[in-house]
Order: C-alpha cells, then structure tokens, then sequence
C-alpha cells in the first residue's frame, strides 16, 4: 500500500468520528461538516509531505475545532453563539487538545448516531443516501453523483440543501427512539449497502475495489445487528456483505485483473466469513419474513455452497430471483435475474429479459446492461454482436478494472463468428 493511499484511508476512517465528536458538541451540522472537509484538505496536503501524526483523529479534531473557532469569532454574533453553544456542550470541549494528544472525549463511536442522523425524515430519500455517503461513507461529491446518475453539481447542491435542512429542522445528535428509528432504517440499510458497493466494485478508478469502505460498510452492518438483533433485514444485509466479500481475493488477478464468479479460484474465497454469512441468512429465514437483502444473502449463499462452478443450483437461484422481482422490482435485478435464466432456460430467455431495460430510464445505456447483453450474446454464438456490446460497455465504465476486462472480452471474439 503506497503512503499516500494510507493517509486516504485514515482520513476515510477517521473522519466520521471527528464529525459525529463536533456535532454532538456543537450542533450545527453544516458548520461542523465544512470544517471537517477544511481539515481532511490540510491534512492531504501535509502529511504526505510531513508524515502522518501519532494521534490522526486528535489531528483532524484540532484543525476541525479551529476552523469553527475562526469563523465564531469573525461574525457579529459571536457572544450569543458562543453562549448557545456553551450551554449544549460538555466542559471539555472548550480546549483543544494538542494535536498528537488523544483528546478527552468519551470512547464510544458516535458513526453510527451520525448515520441515523443523516437519515433524517426532514430529507427526501435522495438526499439521505447522498449525505450519509459524503459524510460516513468518504464517498466524494462525484462518486456519490455517478452512483445516483447525475451531474457533479447537482450532486453538491442537493448535499448543501440536505445539510441546511438538517439544520433548519433543529436535529438533534442523538439515537432516534424505537419509532423514529424504524422510520429510517430502510434508507438506513440502503446506504450501508451503496457504500459497500462502492468498495467492492468501484465506480471509478485505477483499483477494482476499496477495502477500507467494505470494512467500515461491514463493520457499520454489526454495530446495526447489534442494535437490532431481531430485524431480518438487517440480519439479511450482514450476512449478505459477508458471503459477497467472501470472494475478494479471488476475484482479482495477478496484475489487478477482474476474475469473473465462473473462473475463480474457490479455494481462495474466505470460508470463515461464508459459514458466518450462511449461517445468519438462514437462522433468519426461519423466523423473518423474507425480505429483498435477505433473498440476495440467499442468492449469495447458493453460490457459495457450490464447490465449483459447474455445481451452482441455477434453478433455486431463478426461483429466489423471481420472488425477489416481485416483492422489490429494479432494473439491477432484473440484469442478475437474466444471466440465471440463461443458466437455466439457455441465453435467449435471459436475452429477453433485458429487452424492457433498453426503454427504463435507470439502466438504458447503463455499462451493466450492454455488459450483460454482451455476455449472453456470446453464450448465444452471437460473436459480433456480442463484441460490439462488450465494447460498448468497456465506454460506458469509468472504473479501469472493469474496462480492461471487458476490452479483454471483445478481443478475444475478434476473427470469430
């Protein structure tokens, strides 16, 4: 790993603590997120150069705390807000600690109140998802953008407006209860699951995957299990993470290469987070009605019970599918759903299948579809037509990974057919 991707993945780790330590202090989140941003910027340009402090988070909580104190003090208002903020805050935060000083704040993570907090009934949908990826996830402004397919700027125009109107609605930092807190899991469990996506395949890039946001996506999905031991879908989206990243060092080669699910080494996949995946997906299946992470933890689990390729149950798999593209309908599913069908009922079924997605405005000229045609035209003997949609989707991809396995596919049909 080169220094410069460990100063990346610190800030990436450290910088939710810092934010959830500030808006607990403080309170206005707004504020408090522009100064953490000021201080992961500081931070990126000095410490490659300088080396990375002893205590990162303690950093990061000084410049952060500095830059508030700044802006306090350049406004007219100064004295009534800092009595505000006196009254909200405990007695230590007050002084910042020294800069490699572990600061006196308590132990606990505040990530996961932060995460509830960025879910906030008083944002649309799209604006919780695109807040809590900027702010927990350390997903930038255009990831998050490519992620929901639309422009750059009106990604950050939508993540100002959400963080004002967190702070006009007078948001609290602090766990929902019960009620509310049911209210916002399932945008909840939808972040957790685009940051883990973005990690095990990214969007974009030299890499094909982001470990650390895997980890911290995983690691989130405990601390939600824990919290809520009796929630299958919750149950059902660890466990799917789990058997997903099962797969990871098999599904990149030596020279950083994309391994398709049929050509990897099975030996490589990590049996410990499989028999924990499995094991959870199906003590939930006995008392939860399934939901859709639950029915995709089942997927995964099928294909990681099968010792090789050839052994996969494509016809339990199409089943699973098709009760998951009726109890939660998307474009993506119907992709997945199309490969098992032509597993099953031969390539031009599965062909058939993505026909609807060509005039649905999420996946029309989406690099996923072009790249599922492509496959299912070449199982079909449609070797040109399956290169040009290879080749179509190798354009479509900003992730380099993805586009040299796909250029790789078109060259090898080239001269066939």
């Amino acid at each position: 790993m080169t220094e410069d991707r460990t100063v990346e993945d610190l800030l990436r780790t450290f910088a939710p603590q810092v934010l959830g330590l500030l808006v607990r202090r403080h309170g206005q989140f707004d504020r408090c997120e522009d100064a953490v941003q000021e201080a992961l910027l500081a931070a990126a340009t000095q410490w490659p150069g300088q080396g990375v402090p002893d205590n990162p988070r303690a950093w990061l909580l000084t410049v952060a705390i500095r830059r508030l104190t700044d802006e306090w003090r350049s406004e007219s208002a100064r004295r009534d807000r800092e009595v505000a903020v006196a009254r909200r805050e405990p007695a230590y935060a007050g002084v910042a600690p020294a800069a490699d000083a572990e600061p006196a704040v308590p132990a606990d993570d505040d990530t996961l109140t932060l995460l509830f907090l960025c879910c906030h009934p008083a944002l649309p949908g799209s604006a919780q998802v695109a807040l809590t990826l900027r702010a927990v996830g350390g997903l930038s402004t255009a990831q998050i953008a490519r992620a929901h397919l639309v422009p750059e700027a009106t990604m950050s125009q939508r993540i100002r407006r959400a963080k004002q109107r967190i702070e006009a609605a007078g948001a609290r930092f602090t766990m929902p209860g019960p009620a509310e807190r049911g209210e916002r899991l399932g945008t909840v469990l939808r972040v957790l699951y685009l940051i883990f996506n973005e990690g095990y395949t990214a969007s974009s890039g030299p890499d094909l995957r982001r470990a650390e946001l895997t980890g911290e996506a995983i690691r989130l999905a405990r601390i939600l299990r824990g919290l809520l031991p009796d929630d299958g879908e919750v149950t059902g989206l660890l466990a799917l993470m789990l058997l997903t990243d099962a797969h990871r060092a098999a599904r990149v080669g030596s020279d950083g290469e994309l391994v398709p699910l049929a050509e990897q080494d099975r030996s490589r996949w990590d049996a410990a987070a499989i028999a924990e995946g499995v094991a959870l997906i199906t003590e939930a299946l006995t008392w939860s009605p399934p939901g859709p992470y639950q029915l995709q933890a089942a997927i995964a689990a099928v294909h990681a019970e099968a010792s090789t390729a050839a052994e996969t149950d494509w016809r339990q798999i199409v089943a699973l599918y098709r009760l998951l593209a009726r109890i939660a309908p998307n474009p993506m599913v119907t992709l997945n759903q199309a490969v098992a069908v032509a597993m099953v009922d031969g390539p031009r079924a599965g062909l058939a299948l993505l026909t609807p997605l060509d005039t649905d405005e999420r996946t029309a000229g989406h690099h996923r579809l072009a790249a599922v045609r492509a496959h299912l035209l070449e199982l079909a003997g449609e070797v040109g037509s399956a290169r040009e949609a290879y080749l179509m989707a190798a354009r479509g991809t900003t992730s380099r990974p993805e586009q040299r396995y796909l250029e790789v596919r078109a060259a090898r049909l080239t001269g066939q057919g």
